[in-house]
């Protein structure tokens, strides 16, 4: 993970996890931890697709990670707003709602998606409230 310079932010959430290489829950920690600051940027308390759809809404966003001006600022806003809603559903509510039996946490795994995570906080690092 420090090859890939993962944002800080990934440690804070799941580092009990990577020292004792549970990555499934690693993972679950750390898409946890994407939600959590999305709901403290936002001020919002929903979870999930609904706190992204509100947060970053296409038509009255309260965040915005550019100057949500432009055609191609739109375009990057909403699939920010895309790429949040998938990352939510395909791996928090994935590893939510199964047991770890049921779904092999690999370390390549777990260090891609800890990498999508980590773009997420990145992009979350430029995000300013609108409303």
């Amino acid at each position: 993970m420090e090859q890939r310079e993962v944002h800080s932010d990934i440690y804070k959430y799941c580092k009990a996890e990577l020292l004792v290489n549970n990555y499934f829950h690693a993972v679950f920690e750390t898409t946890k931890g994407v939600a959590d600051r999305l709901r403290y940027l936002a001020d919002l308390k929903t979870d999930g697709g609904a706190l992204v759809s509100e947060a970053f809404s296409s038509t009255k966003p309260m965040l915005i990670i550019n100057n949500f001006t432009t055609e191609t600022d739109i375009s990057e806003h909403k699939g920010f707003a895309n790429l949040l809603i998938g990352f939510f559903g395909m791996f928090r509510n994935t590893t939510a709602h199964i047991p770890k039996t049921n779904w092999v946490m690999t370390e390549q795994d777990a260090l891609e998606i800890m990498t999508i995570a980590s773009l997420c906080h990145r992009k979350l690092d430029k995000a300013h409230k609108i409303r």
